[in-house]
């Protein structure tokens, strides 16, 4: 059996399960849907994949370097509910309870500690659990995203060959290159005004990146390349804001994601006092089920 590392994106997840699920309160008045949700797909996870590894990564709750660099970064997004705040900061204290380390890095956004997280691990399968498309630029043979498509129960995995049927035959790392010249509106990426998707996809085939189209300006048709020549710096400065950082400085040691070094007792009465009732009895089930060895992902 593969040393499978399970990688929760959790902040999208959060968001994900906060908008997905109706209400949910005890009877203090707190409300717990957001938990409720990431717990229900947690248990989803350790059943189909049966990880030897688990680790959560979280959006820093401040500025970061992106925003910093681009005022309007994101600016098209509303701010965080009080009440799914409350409930990032309960994940964090269930995590802890789990012995699940959890990485969340000031200046940087979760992707960047993934994608850490994942060059730190070069040689060990894994999954990230994420509801966000930018991360589909770290698939490779060893990555794979465990999709959040739509809620938390339409989900999909992520490998090259899903990349390639979405983005129109790019490679996963090309992805920065592609919304660099064709700009994201989710996180209002600018990119190069007047190129499209069709337009950024066969330039990428053609050259290979960002930089070989602008290093081979000679060989692409006078009106597009008055638009590149133009839009150069909105390019560059798009890819810097979409690619990842491979190099967030965090203490990661891949021992100390080990699972199943928690006391059961300590996760029940965790539960007991969300009043998740029907996670205790998941919570029970857990170690005793049988083991999911027909889902194949290498």
């Amino acid at each position: 059996m593969q040393e499978k590392l399970v990688i929760f994106d959790s902040n999208s997840i959060l968001h994900r399960t906060f908008h997905a699920l109706p209400p949910l309160t005890t009877r203090k008045g707190e409300r717990t849907e957001a938990i409720y949700g990431f717990f229900l797909l947690f248990f989803k996870i350790i059943r189909e994949i049966n990880p030897k590894f688990l680790c959560a990564c979280f959006d820093f709750p401040a500025k970061t370097f992106r925003h910093k660099e681009f005022k309007a970064y994101k600016i098209t997004r509303p701010p965080t509910p009080n009440e799914l705040k409350e409930q990032i900061k309960k994940t964090k204290e269930a995590l802890k309870v789990f012995k699940i380390p959890y990485f969340e890095k000031e200046g940087y956004e979760a992707d960047d500690i993934i994608t850490t997280i994942a060059i730190k691990t070069k040689g060990i399968p894994k999954i990230v659990v994420s509801g966000d498309q930018d991360l589909f630029q770290i698939v490779n043979q060893e990555t794979k995203i465990y999709f959040l498509q739509r809620g938390i129960k339409n989900t999909s995995f992520i490998d090259e060959k899903k990349v390639a049927e979405k983005f129109g035959g790019l490679l996963p790392n090309q992805i920065p290159d592609f919304k660099a010249l064709c700009g994201d509106p989710s996180d209002n990426i600018p990119g190069v005004k007047g190129i499209g998707e069709k337009t950024a996809i066969e330039l990428i085939k053609k050259f290979g990146s960002l930089e070989g189209i602008y290093q081979n300006l000679d060989k692409i048709q006078p009106k597009l390349k008055e638009l590149l020549i133009k839009e150069k710096e909105s390019a560059l400065f798009s890819k810097m804001l979409i690619k990842t950082k491979e190099d967030v400085p965090i203490d990661f040691d891949l021992k100390d994601c080990q699972f199943e070094k928690y006391q059961k007792e300590e996760v029940k009465e965790f539960f007991e006092m969300l009043e998740f009732k029907s996670l205790i009895k998941r919570l029970e089930e857990l170690g005793k089920e049988s083991k999911n060895e027909n889902l194949k992902l290498w």
